[in-house]
């Protein structure tokens, strides 16, 4: 065992204490009445980071959540890395469905438990212990950057990096917000869709109708809605959507029995559309109905509904426009409402999905620490869901190359209830990250 592995042993209780002290603050940025927890969680953390031996650490914001950015200055002629992660955390939903509070973190076999242990904490934690293993002064430049609205979108994380750029410059940029293959086998995220989403609203007519008397003659808004929401999807699932980006996805095995694992599929339930899991998830657009709002079942009549509308959340390929995707999206739902029905589009939120170009001499020190910290070579995966901030990064700091990581594995159902993280795992990013630091040290 080198060296550095086994420092990062030792600091491994102290980190894993002030990840226990992160989590107990509910630094919720999309819940008002708890941003001044958010304000507490950013003020913790940058103490963590000036007792870790940062000599500039500061707390800024540009009209949102508070970040810190921590700096640790460049040996003569080394790179700096930039080492991201995100302090705020998304509500907890029903208290009453966790197993242990949400905010108390409670270990469980191997796991720790409560909202924000691994989404993303735990990235803090990770970046401490490769900083703190090195004893404060690694061979590399190193900035650190814990931004506090990633669970709202990042809404001012552009005016953030264009008043902090020279803050933020570096070499490297490595973001800890990612998953594992497992918790034996690392993942390095190479690719990730982008997310474009809409309500849609139909309306047939002026107002409420007896459904008895208007029933079979007049359409109901509701069922319009079912019919043109039906008609995003093919008879196997895929998506119906004429004009939108497929890629190609990793060459990696996903079994269906991992995905009934993984996922919870319940007994009977198919899986949808066609092509391989990896391409179906990470290098083909996905469309899914996340809300709709009608007349709640208590409040029902016999009446014909005169409007509805749903919330329509659509992934887009890496090599896609997220904008043109909408809009594509927007003309199917305009051009396929049945029976002559009104359709009205509102858009909403777009992010850009990215692909990472894996080669070249920091992947190649980042494959040989992952491989020394995890005895396994990492996969290069890609991310079904969005994390737009990695294109507003690259756009940033094109020069910069861009590495994401993360300490989540299948099991740590992060936004779910019953979050975790899995100790074993946070052990070996950390090591992982520390020997990145090590080695890029010596690239020079």
């Amino acid at each position: 065992m080198s060296d550095l592995i086994a420092r990062v042993r030792d600091v491994l209780p102290s980190v894993r204490a002030d990840l226990e002290d992160l989590v107990r603050i509910e630094s919720v940025w999309a819940d008002p009445a708890r941003r001044p927890e958010v304000e507490r969680s950013a003020d913790a953390v940058s103490k963590l980071l000036s007792q870790a031996g940062f000599g500039d650490v500061r707390i800024v914001a540009e009209g949102g959540a508070p970040a810190v950015i921590a700096r640790h200055p460049a040996p003569a002629g080394a790179p700096t890395v930039l080492l991201y992660a995100h302090h705020d955390v998304q509500p907890e939903g029903d208290r009453s469905q966790w197993h242990s509070p949400p905010f108390e973190p409670t270990e469980r076999d191997g796991r720790l438990y409560g909202r924000g242990t691994a989404d993303d904490k735990a990235g803090i934690a990770t970046h401490l212990a490769a900083f703190r293993a090195h004893g404060g002064d690694p061979p590399v430049g190193v900035t650190v950057f814990v931004e506090g609205e990633e669970e709202s979108g990042s809404p001012s994380l552009a005016r953030l990096l264009s008043a902090h750029r020279d803050l933020l410059a570096a070499d490297v940029i490595v973001i800890a917000d990612s998953d594992n293959w497992s918790t034996d086998i690392p993942s390095l995220t190479v690719s990730l869709r982008g997310l474009a989403d809409c309500v849609v609203e139909v309306a047939t007519i002026d107002h409420g109708l007896h459904s008895g008397m208007w029933g079979g003659v007049v359409p109901d808004a509701l069922t319009v809605l079912v019919r043109l929401l039906a008609s995003l999807h093919d008879d196997d699932g895929n998506v119906a959507v004429a004009g939108l980006h497929e890629a190609t996805a990793a060459n990696v095995e996903y079994t269906p029995e991992r995905v009934r694992a993984d996922t919870g599929l319940l007994e009977g339930v198919r899986e949808i559309g066609s092509g391989s899991v990896a391409q179906r998830l990470w290098a083909k657009p996905a469309i899914t109905v996340i809300g709709i709002d009608t007349t709640p079942i208590a409040q029902a009549s016999n009446t014909l509904i005169p409007r509805a509308r749903a919330k329509v959340s659509m992934r887009v390929a890496p090599g896609g426009g997220a904008a043109e995707h909408l809009a594509a999206l927007t003309r199917h739902l305009e051009q396929h409402a049945p029976w002559g029905a009104q359709v009205t589009v509102t858009p909403g939120d777009i992010g850009e999905p990215y692909a990472i170009d894996a080669g070249g001499p920091v992947y190649d020190a980042a494959r040989h620490a992952f491989r020394e910290a995890w005895g396994h070579d990492a996969v290069d995966t890609g991310v079904g869901g969005s994390i737009p901030f990695i294109a507003a990064f690259a756009a940033a700091f094109p020069e910069a190359e861009i590495l994401v990581t993360g300490v989540e594995d299948p099991d740590t159902q992060a936004h779910s209830i019953n979050e975790s993280l899995h100790l074993g795992v946070l052990e070996r990013a950390a090591t992982a990250e520390a020997l990145l630091l090590e080695r890029l040290g010596r690239l020079g």
